[in-house]
């Protein structure tokens, strides 16, 4: 037989074996489902700025075009952190791929270098049987570091040294059990977690991309979940990772509350380890694909690992005197990253009276304003009051006294205005500001409080960059720290504490000028304000000064 007609012959055969597969897909699935999701992807606020609204979409998938990749859920691991989050993580994890399962979604395992122990597997098996697609991408076979659209970022996160989160000594002592029980300490995992459900009828196992690809072209699959660990590496990098499938054409998310990082929090940006995870779901979120939450199929709220116990801070950034978009983010990288997970709603560029993202105060459990004679849509402003009705945390500098009031100017319709908002958040009374050719000083009041956020700073030695605002006389039940005093005039409240109405608690400070954020002293203040108010122990001044030093030495230079 000729060789060209057995080619044809062979050709004939594996198309004929890739539609026998397509139609037992479809018959095994012919109970699938519409999936439909809301896709959380950010964007910058204008051309090149280096800020990014939070933005969401809603999409609706068919189930059978749909695929979840399980990556790397190994069953043991040379950091023992990390063995306990995927321990946690992992029931969540097979709940989710249960019911998508369910609705015919193919569900591929992908423990990496784990296949001698699926050689006998039917899922194993039913990979390998899969003919190699007549369309493979680009280097779909090997690790993928980073995608162009990844060149304009620097990494979030200093994972050099391999983002071990470990106690020493219980790290020293995790490696001797392993190497005891005859596993290598470096690489101990043999197989996926056993917690999540391999269904030997339907689903796939495998760790190679070629694979992975051409299973998802023989089931016709255009959607993909990647789940599993670890973000910043093998849920990013692998074969079958976001970067490379995302690069491909895949639709492909990440599900955001199903994955976890390996970063050591005693490593640059020094932020708690779940903020680190946050960093990177950020920078998946700008340059790689969207991200989704496993609640949108299971309900109820999205997973959280139980010693992640931050405070979630809500930014409300729009105001143009005073720089707080470069300042504000700064100082809570730096001061808020160990005990809180911070979020920023940034001010239109294009909409003066639009603070884009304001939806996200009704998942916080805490609220800064730094917000300038803004007239909000009546919703936003209406989620806004009833976050403060709630009795939750608010904490206001500078121009947040008069953040929404238009100084007795009708808004636009369908606006509205908070002219009380000083007086009912803050207990203040901002009516203007003195001369900024007026330089002021600081002072404790006469009867200076004992108080935890003095304690932590040496407010007394901040010199302020901006103008004295006129906020006296402030309402009962205000408890005035720090005063300040121009030449000639009464001293005025700079910063203090209130218990409103509601029971719940504000800070404000009348500072807030891009050079106070220059001085240790000012974010020691604002910094002690924000954790009294959520009711949690400030950084001392040293601690402040010490944290600057670190960041800063450490920060500014590309990581992969």
């Amino acid at each position: 037989m000729p060789l060209t007609t057995l080619k044809s012959m062979c050709a004939v055969v594996g198309m004929a074996v890739v539609g026998m597969i397509a139609v037992m897909s479809d018959l095994g699935h012919c109970h699938a489902q519409m999936l439909d999701f809301e896709l959380r992807y950010q964007q910058p606020t204008a051309p090149e700025s280096d800020r990014y609204h939070q933005l969401t979409r809603n999409e609706r998938w068919d189930a059978t075009e749909t695929a979840v990749i399980v990556c790397d859920m190994w069953d043991s691991h040379h950091c023992v952190n990390a063995v306990r989050r995927v321990t946690e993580l992992a029931p969540r994890i097979n709940q989710f791929c249960d019911a998508l399962r369910d609705q015919g979604v193919t569900i591929i395992h992908a423990p990496s270098s784990c296949m001698k122990a699926y050689e006998n597997h039917p899922a194993r098996a039913r990979a390998q049987a899969i003919p190699l697609a007549g369309f493979l991408p680009d280097q779909i076979e090997s690790w993928c570091d980073q995608i162009p659209s990844e060149e304009v970022a620097a990494y979030p996160v200093d994972q050099s040294e391999g983002g071990e989160d470990d106690d020493l000594e219980e790290h020293r002592r995790w490696a001797e059990r392993l190497q005891a029980i005859g596993l290598n300490p470096r690489a101990p995992w043999q197989r996926q977690v056993e917690v999540i459900d391999i269904d030997e009828k339907s689903d796939f196992i495998s760790d190679s991309g070629p694979e992975i690809w051409s299973i998802m072209t023989a089931r016709q699959i255009k959607n993909v979940i990647l789940v599993g660990v670890h973000t910043n590496m093998c849920v990013l990098g692998r074969p079958f990772g976001l970067r490379r499938l995302a690069s491909a054409g895949k639709n492909v998310v990440l599900a955001r509350d199903l994955t976890d990082t390996m970063y050591d929090y005693r490593a640059w940006p020094y932020a708690s380890h779940f903020t680190g995870t946050d960093l990177i779901i950020g920078h998946i979120e700008r340059y790689v694909c969207p991200t989704v939450t496993s609640d949108q199929i299971l309900g109820g709220q999205a997973f959280r690992f139980s010693h992640d116990d931050r405070k979630r801070l809500l930014m409300l950034i729009a105001e143009d005197e005073y720089q707080t978009e470069k300042t504000l983010p700064t100082f809570a990288a730096k001061h808020l990253s160990s005990h809180f997970s911070v979020q920023v709603a940034w001010g239109s560029d294009n909409e003066r009276d639009e603070i884009v993202g304001v939806k996200n105060v009704e998942q916080a459990d805490a609220l800064l304003v730094s917000v300038r004679r803004r007239a909000l849509p009546e919703k936003d402003l209406a989620i806004i009051q009833s976050f403060v009705k709630q009795g939750k945390p608010v904490i206001g500098i500078r121009t947040a006294s008069h953040a929404f009031s238009l100084r007795g100017k009708q808004p636009p319709e369908g606006n509205a205005v908070w002219d009380s908002f000083d007086a009912d958040v803050f207990g203040g009374n901002y009516t203007n500001h003195f001369g900024n050719d007026l330089k002021a000083t600081l002072q404790l009041p006469a009867t200076a409080p004992e108080h935890a956020i003095l304690s932590a700073t040496n407010a007394t030695g901040i010199h302020p960059g901006g103008s004295l605002y006129k906020t006296a006389p402030l309402a009962a039940g205000t408890q005035v720290l720090i005063e300040g005093n121009v030449p000639g005039e009464q001293p005025q409240p700079v910063a203090w504490t209130f218990v409103r109405n509601d029971g719940g608690r504000s800070f404000y400070t009348s500072l807030g000028h891009p050079d106070d954020f220059n001085q240790p002293e000012f974010e020691a203040l604002l910094a002690a304000g924000i954790h009294w108010a959520c009711d949690l122990q400030p950084h001392s001044l040293d601690e402040i000064k010490n944290q600057n030093n670190r960041y800063d030495a450490g920060g500014g230079k590309q990581r992969k």
